[in-house]
This record gives C-alpha cells, sequence and structure tokens, in this order.
C-alpha cells in the first residue's frame, strides 16, 4: 500500500467493538494523540485516482474533501470518473470475471482471507482516517476497523461451513448423479454509503467477490481516502483486479447503475434512493438482483417492568452514537406512561454527559453532524417541534471554538403527538422522541406503523412482554434489555442485520448464515454415469 506509511505494525491494543463500555482503552488512547496528529499533518491533503485494472486512471473534474470535523481540514482531491471510466471499469471487471468465476471456491476463500492480513496492520490507520473522514468518534473509528475483520473472516467460514454452497440431491435412478450449487452472476455495481465506510463498503464487496463475482465500486463522494485504503489492500494480496474504484457523485452511481453489462446492484442508503435503484436495474427485459439496505425508524419500548438505568443508557447510546447517523438509530422510545417521568430524567442524567466535540479527542462521544443538509435538517426539526410538541433536552446548534465550521449539535430529546412525522420519517441526526403508552401492543403497533423495519428494541423484565415483542415487532434485528444499544451494535456472526418492509430489498440480513447466497444464482446438474 503506497498510500501512507503504516505506523502500527506491531503494537496491538483491546479490540474495541459497537458494544464496549467500560474498559480500560487508555493505553491506546494515549497512542491515538501523536498518531492522529501525524496523521493530519503526514498523510492528508493528497491526490486520488480512480483505480481501474489495478492502474490509476485521471478522467474528469478534480473536487477537493473537506473533513466535517472543521470544514477546513483538507482530506484530499479526487478525480471525478466520466462515463468513459464507467465503461472500461466494467469491462476490466467483466475480463477479471472470466477467471476470478472459475477459481475453485476453496482457493478464493483462501486468497480473499489475506484482505484481514493487511487491514489489520493497517487497523488503526484506517480507524484514523475514518475519524478525520466522517466525524467519528475514536472508539466508533476503531469498532468500524475491528468490524471489517470479523466480517471476512466470518464470511470466509460461512463457504466453508456451506461447502462452497454445493451440495448432493436426491436421485432418480442409481446411474444419475444430481446436485445444486450456486454460481456467480458476473460484475456487481456496489455503492456505499457515507456512514461507516469501512465496513458497508466491505460488507457488500465481499460478499460479491468471495462467491467469484467482480466490483466495479463507487463510494460515497466523500470517503474516496478510505476507499482507496481498503483497494490498495487489495491490491497488496493480488486481488485488485477483482474491483474497480470509480470515484465521483450521483452521475456516476447513475451510470453504474443503467450499465448493460452489470450483473446485480449492492447498495446501502436512502430509502428514497434504494426504490429508484430496484425500478431502474429491474425495467429492463429480465430481473437483476438488487441487494439493499435503505436506512430505518427504529423504535425502542420501556415498560413498566423495565431497568430504568439499563434503558436510558442503552437508548442513549443507540440515539446519539455517530451523532444519530446509523440507519439503526433508536430513534423513537415508547415509554410506559408509570415510568415515563423517571424514565426521562434518567435519560437526561445520562445524555448531559456525552461530550459532543472535536472527535478527535478521547473524551468526545459524538462529533459534528456530517454537512449543512444534515444540520439544516436537525433545525428543522427542533423549530417543529417547540410547535407541535415540547423539547425536553438539548436541541441547539453548539459553537466550538476553532470549530466553527463544522455541524455540531447537542443531542435533542423531545415529546411529540402520536402519528407526527417526526415519529416516522429518518432524520439522520442525534434526536429522540418520546411517546408513552399504556399497553404495549398498542405502542408496537404505533411502532410499527412506519415503511422501514430495520431494527427495535425493548426493556422490560416480564417474559410475556417480551414474547409479545419478539413476535410481533416488525424489523429484522430484534434487541432486548441491553445497555450497550437499544437498536445498534449489530456484529459480524453475533446478529444478522435484515431490513423489513421499506429497509431492505432482499429480506435477507448482511452479518449473518443467508447473506452471501444472495450474490449467487443456483444451477441443478444431472449427470448420468
Amino acid at each position: 500500500m503506497n498510500t501512507f506509511t503504516p505506523r502500527l505494525t506491531a503494537t496491538y491494543f483491546p479490540r474495541v467493538t459497537y458494544a464496549s463500555s467500560g474498559e480500560d482503552f487508555s493505553q491506546l488512547h494515549e497512542y491515538l494523540d501523536d498518531e492522529i496528529l501525524k496523521y493530519k499533518t503526514e498523510q492528508l491533503g493528497k491526490h486520488y485516482s480512480n483505480l481501474v485494472a489495478g492502474k490509476k486512471l485521471e478522467t474528469g473534474e478534480n473536487y477537493t474533501v473537506y473533513s466535517p470535523i472543521d470544514h477546513e481540514t483538507v482530506i484530499g482531491t479526487f478525480s471525478t470518473a466520466d462515463e468513459n471510466t464507467v465503461n472500461l471499469a466494467v469491462k476490466n471487471a467483466q475480463e477479471a470475471y472470466k477467471t476470478w468465476s472459475i477459481v475453485p471456491w476453496q482457493e478464493r476463500v483462501a486468497r480473499v482471507r489475506r484482505w484481514t492480513d493487511v487491514l489489520t496492520r493497517e487497523k488503526y490507520n484506517i480507524a484514523i482516517a475514518t475519524i478525520f473522514e466522517v466525524g467519528k468518534s475514536r472508539i466508533e473509528a476503531l469498532g468500524e476497523a475491528d468490524e471489517v475483520l470479523d466480517m471476512i473472516q466470518y464470511y470466509c467460514d460461512e463457504m466453508v461451513r456451506n461447502n462452497g454452497y454445493h451440495q448432493s440431491l436426491r436421485r432418480a435412478f442409481a446411474h444419475e448423479e444430481t446436485s445444486t450449487r450456486l454460481r456467480p452472476l458476473g460484475v456487481f455495481g456496489v455503492i456505499s454509503p457515507f456512514n461507516f465506510p469501512l465496513a458497508l463498503s466491505v460488507n457488500l464487496i465481499i460478499g460479491a467477490i468471495l462467491t467469484g463475482n467482480t466490483v466495479v465500486y463507487k463510494p460515497s463522494p466523500n470517503c474516496g481516502l478510505t476507499a482507496t485504503l481498503l483497494i490498495e489492500a487489495l491490491q497488496e494480496i493480488g486481488l485488485g483486479d477483482l474491483v474497480q474504484l470509480v470515484h465521483g457523485h450521483d452521475l456516476v452511481g447513475k451510470a453504474i447503475v443503467n450499465h448493460v453489462d452489470i450483473a446485480g446492484i449492492a447498495f446501502t442508503g436512502s430509502y428514497n434512493t434504494g426504490m429508484s435503484i430496484f425500478r431502474q436495474v429491474n425495467s429492463n427485459t429480465y430481473t437483476k438482483p438488487v441487494i439493499a439496505e435503505m436506512g430505518g425508524k427504529n423504535p425502542a419500548y420501556v415498560t413498566s417492568s423495565a431497568h430504568l438505568k439499563t434503558a436510558a443508557n442503552g437508548v442513549a447510546r443507540s440515539a446519539f452514537g455517530l451523532q444519530g447517523q446509523k440507519c439503526s438509530a433508536n430513534s423513537v422510545v415508547y415509554v410506559h406512561e408509570s415510568v415515563k417521568d423517571e424514565f426521562v430524567k434518567e435519560l437526561i442524567a445520562v445524555t448531559e454527559k456525552l461530550k459532543f466535540n472535536d472527535p478527535t479527542q478521547k473524551d468526545t462521544f459524538g462529533g459534528p453532524v456530517y454537512n449543512r443538509e444534515a444540520y439544516d435538517r436537525y433545525l428543522a426539526a427542533i423549530e417543529e417541534t417547540k410547535v407541535d410538541g415540547k423539547v425536553l433536552f438539548g436541541g441547539q446548534a453548539l459553537n466550538i471554538k476553532g470549530l466553527e465550521k463544522g455541524f455540531y449539535v447537542s443531542p435533542a430529546i423531545v415529546e411529540i403527538p402520536k402519528g407526527h412525522r417526526l415519529t416516522k420519517d429518518e432524520l439522520f441526526a442525534p434526536f429522540i422522541a418520546i411517546r408513552t403508552f399504556t399497553q404495549l401492543e398498542d405502542a408496537i403497533i404505533e411502532g410499527n406503523d412506519v415503511i422501514y423495519g430495520l431494527a427495535a428494541g425493548v426493556y422490560t423484565q416480564d417474559a410475556r412482554e417480551l414474547d409479545y415483542f419478539l413476535d410481533f415487532a416488525e424489523a429484522g434485528a430484534l434487541y432486548a434489555n441491553r445497555a450497550s444499544g437499544s437498536t445498534t451494535g449489530a456484529w459480524p456472526g453475533i446478529q444478522s442485520f435484515c431490513g423489513w418492509k421499506g429497509s431492505g430489498v432482499s429480506h435477507k440480513g448482511g452479518l449473518g448464515p443467508n447473506f452471501i447466497q444472495q450474490f449467487m444464482r443456483e444451477q441443478s446438474h444431472t449427470v448420468i454415469r
């Protein structure tokens, strides 16, 4: 990898996950104090090209990306891919597919596993890049860097566990051999979002290449740095030709989606964009797979039997982690009216302790919202709440010395009426609405009454209430009584992450055992010997 100088090749610290809480990371933070400053001064501000057939390609106009931390620090400049670049990327991906698709699955697994060797060596560097690129806190960024390592190994293990998705079938005659196998489709277009530039990119790329496909990959326009680091890691292990990296904005994504030689699309992003992609891809002669996760409006339920301190911690972490910019963020909490006042008191007490500031600092819980659009959307929601409901805590813009150009806001806890749009529309901001209930059944009906169905959580000590929630909550990822996160924290091989209703297309979840087979199609073989 030639974009940056590796610094941490022998020093390792405790692993970080999204559920980490209370661990001693003091030595890690001491190390990062120096490394973050070095990275900013020595590694940011470079130029990044499209990477096609393993080579740098300059075509369209260059654009500059600034860190959301201060909107002054230059992440780098990037070459926009034009239509010819996309065509060339698809052509090269097709050529690579011809040989990669017939590599025995055992060899594919062995070669792809080596990706973790490079990413492990560079784990702290790519985490630091994510801090600057997204505005993540240290712990969020480190958790994401660790997640991709487990993700690659888990999916490789799934290929082994399922014998490469080859299995024998019943025979109609003794001299007849019958079997089924899942086979790759071709070139996948992978389009990833800004909020998890490592995990969501790797999740989609690994699903494609491990199963024998190749990829044309467009990251979020402002996340080209981490995208480049991921692809350079593939180049180092000799697999760089499997993934063509193209930078740019909406026009580049549309060129990929509409390309006649794209066999399928893997996408994470908004509901509107995802549905548009699904309709475009499947408006031609035959259908193509669209593997999409498209956001959420995720409820949690706090019953009268709940442990309120646990509930408050879990809700705060899920509502305000990464500034609420997670598709699984807890955005509405339904609280039994008998414990509402006490719960709100506990939630405010937890939230008051969360520091929203420069995410490069070790004691920061949350950084800025990503851009002006998110900032304006948050402030508009606060003003709407003041008219239709009540702001219980926070809800202000923060003017932080030295970071005046960054979009910093305080987490908001609000109370709004039933059916209000702020209980239905995804905000992608640190904003949680309180609703009360007397019957859990009624609360779950209300919580289900959205187009989304990604995640939901409950806090209860009553077995009947727990069973009812697990039976009737309309979401793909359900959590109960977690202090580490009411609706967030899915991890490879531990929680599958499936979008129901408008949160997904394929009805199979990432991070779980039913994911990678979506990148393949079935073929049966009948052979007479």
